[in-house]
């Protein structure tokens, strides 16, 4: 069976030295990393009076691309196996949906990141995995 890591990024510095971490952990326990990016669900009725769900989705996606490519430096120089992927949904369920589906070893995430309490100890969607991850979680500060 393999190991696998799962490290969600949002862009912030604090996911980046997550992933930092996770690459050096990974070396040593021979692990595969998922690099996960989830974009919000923008699909409300006010949205979709103006564009269509592929339009949605497409856009998204594209977002989500922009984030996992900023990766490219942190991870160009390693014999770490990666896969990227781009979900969309609520990110406290989608990472932890994630890591379940993949029977992830463990989840790698930084303290705090962009979202709404920017002034927390400890971000919510840190917090929230905390809460219901199906394997290990470290906190990256």
């Amino acid at each position: 069976m393999e190991n696998i890591m799962v490290v969600p990024i949002d862009d912030s510095t604090f996911s980046h030295d997550a992933l930092r971490f996770a690459l050096t952990l990974a070396k040593d326990t021979k692990s595969k990393i998922i690099i996960l990016n989830v974009q919000p669900n923008m699909q409300t009725a006010n949205v979709q009076r103006f564009f269509n769900k592929d339009e949605i989705t497409a856009y998204a996606h594209e977002l989500g691309k922009e984030v996992l490519d900023k990766t490219e430096d942190i991870t160009k120089d390693t014999s770490v196996p990666i896969e990227k992927v781009i979900r969309i949904g609520s990110p406290k369920q989608e990472i932890c949906d994630l890591a379940r589906e993949q029977n992830a070893r463990c989840i790698v995430m930084g303290s705090r990141g962009r979202g709404f309490i920017k002034g927390a100890v400890l971000g919510s969607v840190s917090y929230g995995v905390l809460q219901v991850a199906p394997c290990p979680v470290t906190i990256v500060p």
